[in-house]
C-alpha cells in the first residue's frame, strides 16, 4: 500500500506528519508492547523467587528484554501467522516467545510466560502503556513547540495595542501580545491536568483477583507484586480491584484533557482566521504556492483552517472513546478491545492539527498600520474610561451622559471627544486627565 491508497488521510496525505505515532499505535507496535510485558513479567517472576524458576540466573535479563527491544517487522509477521491458526492475538504472542526461549535454552520455564494471566493483564498494561509512551515523546514535545511559539509572539507583540471586540463589535481595547498569552495559559492549566493523569492498568488474572496465582501459590501476596510490577517495573498505576478489564476512567480523564487542548487551540484558530479576514496580519508568501484556482491574488488562511477541522475530528472520537471506555458489561465485554485500537485516530489528527496551526503562525505578518486605523475608527471606546472617571469624581449621570453622546449614527472622533470633555462641569485639572486618553493608550494592565 502507498500513501495515495491508504484511506485514512492520516496513514495517507499527512503521513509524513504523523509517521513517527507508528511506534505506538500500529498493529506491530501493539505487538512489540505486548511481548515487552510478558518478557517483564517473566522477569518479575524470576525476582520474586518462585521455586521453579530459582536456576535462571539474571546474567540472562539483557537477553530477555532484546526479544522486545530487538523486535522486528519479521517478527511481527511472524506473530500474525500463528494467529491465523489461534485465533487468538495474545496467546500468538505467547507461542513466540516460547519459540525465543527455546533458543536461549530455557524450554522448561515456558510455561511461566503468561502464567496465571489473562489476555487483558497484557492488553490492558500494553495500551496505557503505549499511549503514555506516545504522550511522552510525541504529543507533548509538539505542544510544546507550539506553545513557545505563541510565547514568542506574545512578547513580540506584548506592546501592540488593539481594538478588541465582544459580540464581534468594538470594545475596550486590549494588547495582541496579551490576548495571545491567554491561550498560552489556557493550554498550559490543561496540559498540567494531562500530565497529572495517571496512566493506569490493570493486572489481576481472568476476573481481578489474582486466582489462578493464589491458587498456585497461596502463601504468596500476590497483590503487592501486581502493584510493583504495574508501578515500578512498567512505570503505571495498579488499579485495584478491577474486573477482568481496566476501567479506563483514567484513560477517559486522558482523552477528555486531550479533548479541552483542542478545543482550546480551535479557539484559537478562529481568532487568528478572523484577524487575517479583518487585515490585521498579512501572510508570508510562498514561491509558487497558489491560493484559489480562480482568483490569483488570494492568499488563504488554510493552515488555520487545517487545523481546526483535524482538530474536530480528533474530539469527535476522543468523545466516543471517553464515553465509551468506561462502560462494559458485566465482568467484561469485547467492545473495548475494538475501540482501543482506534486511540492513535485522534491522537493522528491532534498531531496533524498541532503542525498546522504552528505553519500558520510561523506565516503572520503582522499589519501594525490597521490595528492602529482600526482604534482611530473607534474613539468611542474611551466613553469607558471617561465615564468612571466621572464616577470617581461624583459626577451626576456619567454613564447616561456618553451614552447619549456615543449611542448616535454619528462618528465619534478625537475632536468629538475633546469638545465633549469641554462641556463637563469639572476642574481643569480633570478635563486634562481626560484628554490624555486615547484607543491606544486605554488598554489597562
Amino acid at each position: 500500500m502507498t500513501a495515495l491508497q491508504a484511506i485514512s488521510p492520516i496513514d495517507g496525505r499527512y503521513h509524513s506528519k504523523t509517521k513517527k505515532l507508528a511506534n505506538y499505535f500500529s498493529e506491530e507496535a501493539l505487538i512489540k508492547y505486548r511481548v515487552k510485558v510478558e518478557i517483564e513479567y517473566f522477569i518479575a517472576l524470576i525476582k520474586h523467587d518462585l521455586p521453579q524458576l530459582k536456576n535462571i540466573d539474571s546474567n540472562i535479563f539483557n537477553q530477555l528484554r532484546a526479544i522486545y527491544q530487538d523486535f522486528s517487522t519479521d517478527d511481527a509477521l511472524a506473530v500474525k501467522e500463528t494467529e491465523k491458526v489461534t485465533n487468538h492475538d495474545v496467546k500468538a504472542v505467547e507461542y513466540f516467545i516460547k519459540e525465543k526461549f527455546d533458543a536461549l535454552g530455557l524450554d522448561e520455564s515456558k510455561e511461566f510466560i503468561h502464567f496465571g494471566l489473562t489476555s487483558q493483564d497484557i492488553n490492558n498494561t500494553a495500551v496505557p502503556l503505549s499511549l503514555k509512551e506516545a504522550l511522552e515523546e510525541v504529543y507533548y514535545p509538539e505542544i510544546q513547540n507550539l506553545i513557545d511559539k505563541l510565547k514568542e509572539l506574545a512578547e513580540n507583540w506584548k506592546d501592540i495595542p488593539m481594538l478588541a471586540r465582544t459580540h464581534g463589535q468594538p470594545a475596550s481595547p486590549t494588547r495582541l501580545g496579551k490576548e495571545i498569552e491567554v491561550f498560552v495559559v489556557r493550554i498550559e492549566e490543561q496540559l498540567q491536568i494531562l500530565k497529572n493523569t495517571p496512566a493506569a492498568a490493570k493486572f489481576g488474572g481472568a476476573t481481578g483477583n489474582f486466582n489462578a496465582h493464589k491458587v498456585a501459590y497461596p502463601d504468596r501476596d500476590w497483590k503487592a507484586f501486581g502493584t510493583t510490577f504495574v508501578e515500578k517495573d512498567l512505570g503505571l498505576k495498579h488499579s485495584f480491584p478491577t474486573t477482568q478489564i481496566e476501567h479506563y476512567d483514567y484513560m477517559a480523564a486522558c482523552f477528555d484533557a486531550l479533548k479541552r487542548i483542542n478545543t482550546i487551540l480551535i479557539d484559537l484558530n478562529r481568532d487568528f482566521w478572523s484577524y487575517i479576514s479583518i487585515d490585521y496580519f498579512k501572510q508570508k508568501i510562498k514561491e509558487g504556492e497558489i491560493g484559489s484556482s480562480a482568483m490569483p491574488h488570494k492568499v488563504n488562511p488554510i493552515d488555520f483552517e487545517n487545523s481546526e477541522g483535524n482538530l474536530g475530528i480528533a474530539n469527535a472520537i476522543f468523545e466516543h472513546l471517553s464515553a465509551k471506555l468506561p462502560i462494559s458489561r458485566l465482568q467484561r465485554d469485547l467492545t473495548d478491545s475494538t475501540v482501543l485500537r482506534n486511540i492513535g485516530v485522534p491522537i493522528g489528527h491532534t498531531i496533524i492539527g498541532l503542525t498546522s496551526t504552528l505553519k500558520g503562525l510561523n506565516k503572520l505578518l503582522l499589519n501594525e498600520s490597521k490595528l492602529h486605523q482600526d482604534l482611530e475608527d473607534n474613539w468611542a471606546v474611551v466613553a469607558e474610561a471617561i465615564q468612571t472617571i466621572l464616577r470617581r469624581e461624583g459626577y451626576p449621570k456619567p454613564y447616561e451622559a456618553l451614552k447619549g453622546l456615543t449611542r448616535t449614527n454619528e462618528k465619534i472622533t478625537a475632536v468629538s471627544i475633546a469638545d465633549f470633555i469641554e462641556t463637563l462641569d469639572v476642574n481643569e485639572d480633570i478635563k486634562k486627565e481626560l484628554k490624555v486618553i486615547t484607543p491606544q493608550n486605554y488598554t489597562g494592565i
